[in-house]
């Protein structure tokens, strides 16, 4: 394996460096109190990956068993435990434990530990993730065809 063409074709380098301070207010909250802070989405990396920090209260949340056809999914337990669903299992994570899911893979994850959690979502290539967690507040304002178009226009496909 090769490293891959250049991306940046100058001589000397450049400043252009990107400080996220951990305080910085969440990008979306969701009324059960799930934040989403986006960290690096597929625009600022211009397409490269996207990444976001997820942190939900104690109360379930997550989805089901899915797939994407053009991403891949990664989730790295910063606190509490994640259920994350491997394709034939739900695994309880901790912190410190990385999942990687390729592109056709299914999973899924979950918050059923009673107790806060967190992680970092990783999308390679950098999709635009962020509409989806956006119109994810708004799914019980669509009609059942609505969703299917959301759901599609978003990648993902449940099983």
């Amino acid at each position: 394996m090769t490293y891959p063409p250049p991306l940046y074709h100058g001589d000397s380098g450049e400043v252009s460096a990107v400080y996220r301070p951990a305080a910085t207010e969440p990008e979306l909250v969701y009324r059960n109190g799930t934040k989403v802070h986006y960290l690096s989405t597929g625009a600022a990396t211009g397409g490269l990956f996207g990444i976001y920090r997820w942190e939900c209260g104690p109360g379930v949340t997550g989805p089901d068993p899915h797939f994407h056809q053009t991403i891949t999914e990664s989730f790295y337990i910063l606190s509490g435990s994640m259920r994350i669903y491997n394709g034939e299992r739900w695994i309880d994570t901790e912190p410190g434990d990385w999942v990687h899911v390729p592109a056709g893979g299914i999973h899924g994850f979950k918050n059923e530990s009673g107790e806060p959690a967190s992680m970092l979502l990783h999308f390679s290539p950098g999709a635009p993730r962020e509409g989806y967690f956006e119109g994810l507040a708004h799914l019980s304002e669509m009609s059942d065809d609505e969703r299917t178009a959301f759901y599609l226009e978003h990648d993902n496909h449940w099983l």
